[in-house]
């Protein structure tokens, strides 16, 4: 059923329950996980002109290569691992990466934010519920140790 399974990363501890479940969904189907850090370099725009991007830009790439390395640490031998890093809105990445690599599935976590928290920060899983062209897991990860790990799934 699936083939190619999208896993954004932020390379935070709380993404290992998502990680998890992406190599278990993997594993069952004998699909191939594009693990997918985003570099959003939209952030630092508001730095001042003597800011050198290229360090900032360095740092940001050595946080990719951390975040996706955890990624294969995790998923082991379960299912193969595809690294992708691109610079972009971390939603319109996932979005276009899920559509333009024909992936089947995207597996990520969700803080599970509601209320004036949503409002005003936003969720980059909620986007991506609206705008995937494919099926969306999200599984709620937690500030603290994760003991509660079902997914919810979204079509």
């Amino acid at each position: 059923m699936y083939n190619r399974i999208l896993l954004p990363t932020d390379g935070s501890t709380e993404m290992e329950p998502v990680i998890d479940h992406a190599a278990e969904v993997a594993a069952r189907h004998d699909a191939l996980i594009h693990a997918l850090y985003v570099v959003d370099a939209a952030g630092f725009a508001s730095l001042p002109m003597e800011t050198s991007w290229e360090g900032i830009s360095e740092l940001l790439y050595e946080e990719a290569t951390s975040a996706l390395n955890e990624v294969e640490r995790i998923v082991d031998d379960q299912a193969p691992v595809e690294r992708i890093v691109v610079e972009d809105r971390p939603h319109r990445a996932i979005v276009d990466h899920a559509d333009e690599d024909d992936c089947d599935l995207i597996v990520m976590g969700t803080h599970g934010r509601g209320g004036i928290d949503r409002l005003l920060l936003g969720s980059v899983a909620e986007r991506v519920v609206r705008r995937a062209p494919v099926p969306v897991m999200t599984v709620r990860v937690k500030e603290s140790p994760v003991t509660d790990r079902e997914p919810e799934m979204k079509a």
